[in-house]
């Protein structure tokens, strides 16, 4: 099995597992939430197509591409607990945590 098989096998099984989860929570805030999307650990544009992917909800996963960019996404914050220490994102997570929001706008390019 290549290496491009064996990571395509474990997201896939990464996926499955959290598809199981009856309990949907963020992998970044660890809130209880209705729906999460799938967040590439290292993007795709980065390499990351095959990689490693965590289940975050809309807030999230919108804020985490609207305050790192890809490159300083693939560089520093490639795991789960990097992100959650990224002091970009200390703000951010401290609200969010306190909140039951669902679903926010973030526009990229306007910082």
């Amino acid at each position: 099995m290549t290496r491009r098989q064996q990571l395509a096998q474990a997201a896939a099984e990464a996926t499955a597992r959290a598809q199981q989860s009856t309990d949907t929570r963020c992998g970044l805030c660890e809130r209880a939430v209705q729906h999460t999307s799938r967040h590439h650990l290292v993007p795709r544009e980065e390499g990351g197509r095959h990689g490693e992917t965590v289940n975050l909800c809309q807030p999230c996963h919108s804020s985490v591409h609207r305050f790192l960019t890809n490159r300083v996404l693939a560089q520093r914050y490639h795991t789960v607990e990097a992100l959650r220490a990224a002091e970009e994102l200390q703000g951010y997570l401290s609200w969010i945590r306190k909140n039951r929001v669902e679903k926010i706008r973030n526009r990229r390019g306007s910082k």
